[in-house]
């Protein structure tokens, strides 16, 4: 899905029994208001838990995504209100627009995914589940609003530094490809000669294109695969560390914990409790 041409932004209204993981990308900003709901929140190389009203804004070609874990105060469903905007669009109306310059450094920051303070999504939490029963002028109207005040607003950033997935055409084409066979078989051994043969590459064209793409090797990147898997199995089953490692594709129990404590700063253990604790 895109935003079409005589539009300058998309707001969805998801209304859903359940928040599936989906690891995705897109060319758009995503400006994401979660409430009602807790369960888990993965930007770049930060996995996270959400609860009700988590707002973050997440930079264009940044992978992501949201896992629900439960209803929260007797909802009934899942919600979030995510609105797209183009970033050609938010760019060419800070030029024309001096009041919003500040606007600018907050774009710049998300290419790492921001979490804004509680405090902040509770005071425009009305306005942006508000924004998708608004015509479609009110939501470019009240989108500028609330890119303003989130730009004087604390935040914090997610990732450890910049995930970007390239927004070359045909870099996106052979990395898709990629991303699918890294995302089907990372809880396998890494091979990088059936990818290769998938994208007509050898391997060090292979290896380059995707660094140039995400900024990161693929070996780096499958270890993120790895720990997200892990954390989410922590966070949600009641799986002994054993098994965890073998289905999150480390080759043991004490690689995973070795992996893990390098990446987390604590041990399998530890983050269970805590994520445990925090509910």
């Amino acid at each position: 899905m895109a935003i079409p041409q005589d539009r300058s932004l998309l707001v969805f209204d998801r209304r859903l029994p359940e928040f599936p993981f989906n690891w995705h990308y897109h060319p758009e900003f995503e400006l994401t208001l979660t409430v009602g709901s807790r369960g888990m929140r993965f930007v770049g190389d930060d996995v996270g838990q959400y609860d009700d009203c988590d707002l973050v804004l997440i930079a264009p070609n940044v992978p992501h995504a949201f896992q629900s874990q439960e209803l929260l105060r007797g909802a009934s469903e899942h919600r979030a209100v995510v609105s797209w905007f183009a970033q050609g669009w938010i760019e060419g109306l800070i030029r024309l627009v001096p009041e919003l310059s500040q606007v600018a450094g907050l774009l710049a920051e998300a290419r790492r995914g921001l979490r804004f303070a509680p405090e902040t999504a509770g005071r425009l939490r009305a306005r942006i589940l508000s924004l998708g029963a608004l015509a479609p002028l009110e939501q470019v109207m009240g989108l500028q609003g609330l890119l303003a005040e989130l730009a004087a607003s604390d935040r914090t950033p997610l990732a450890s530094g910049e995930v970007l997935v390239s927004n070359l055409p045909h870099d996106r084409l052979r990395l898709q490809k990629v991303l699918d066979h890294l995302h089907a078989t990372y809880d396998q051994p890494l091979r990088l000669r059936p990818i290769c043969d998938l994208v007509h590459l050898t391997e060090s064209q292979l290896q380059r294109v995707f660094k140039r793409s995400t900024r990161m090797s693929i070996t780096a990147y499958v270890a993120q695969l790895r720990l997200g898997r892990a954390c989410q199995m922590l966070a949600q089953t009641e799986a002994p560390i054993g098994q965890i490692a073998q289905d999150s594709g480390f080759p043991d129990a004490a690689e995973f914990a070795r992996r893990f404590r390098q990446a987390r700063g604590v041990t399998p253990t530890a983050y269970r409790k805590a994520f445990r604790g925090g509910l």
